[in-house]
């Protein structure tokens, strides 16, 4: 199991992400339009002014049983250990395991 400190960080992210997603996307935008350097420049300043976990780069995608953030599959959402649980159970409709 991850911390759950790391969690909640992780969801304080994602809460962040969410209320500044429309202000990066019009500064994004404002910046590929802008003619001028000094416009740029302006611009960017406005951009770096964000918080930093506000960036959609910093969230990682975490497994919704342990919480763990690394070897995660995308279309289970599930880590590797989980998905191997779950696949041995039988609790996962669909999925086939290959043997050679």
């Amino acid at each position: 199991m991850t911390k759950k400190s790391l969690i909640q960080r992780e969801k304080k992210r994602y809460q962040l992400k969410k209320k500044y997603s429309n202000i990066r996307q019009c500064l994004k935008s404002e910046f590929s339009n802008a003619t001028s350097f000094t416009k740029k420049c302006k611009v960017y300043e406005k951009l770096q002014s964000l918080p930093r976990n506000s960036s959609p780069v910093r969230l990682r995608r975490r497994c919704f049983l342990t919480g763990k953030s690394r070897s995660n599959y995308r279309d289970f959402g599930l880590s590797r250990n989980m998905l191997q649980k779950l696949f041995n159970a039988c609790l996962l409709p669909g999925a086939i395991r290959s043997s050679w």
